[in-house]
């Protein structure tokens, strides 16, 4: 069974940071493209970045140079560090593994992001 949990949402000030981590189980977690997508209230869901299994990283443009994306494919897990956090940065941010020219996609639960003073 393929899980994906996310962890280290929280609430922080304008101009804080958070790291969010997200551990895979049930997949052959090197051979995914992870991504972390995020959803505000009243919003569509939306690609914020994406790391492939050979490690290339692309990211939304609202959110370049402040945000990395990572993996330590030892520890089946990949990360969003999030900087210079903004009150628009706000959401639920989920994790996907898809397997390239596959169907497989998987989603995890989500963690709320809150940035306000």
């Amino acid at each position: 069974q393929v899980q994906l949990v996310e962890s280290g949402g929280g609430l922080v000030q304008p101009g804080g940071s958070l790291r969010l981590s997200c551990a895979a189980s049930g997949v052959i977690f090197s051979a995914y493209t992870m991504g972390w997508y995020r959803q505000a209230p009243g919003k569509k869901r939306e690609l914020v970045a994406v790391i492939s299994s050979g490690g290339m990283t692309n990211y939304n443009d609202s959110v370049k140079g402040r945000f990395t994306i990572s993996r330590d494919n030892a520890k089946n897990t990949v990360y969003l560090t999030l900087n210079s956090l903004k009150p628009e940065d706000t959401a639920v941010y989920y994790c996907n593994a898809h397997l390239i020219g596959s169907v497989y996609d998987y989603w995890g639960q989500g963690t709320q992001v809150t940035v306000s003073s």
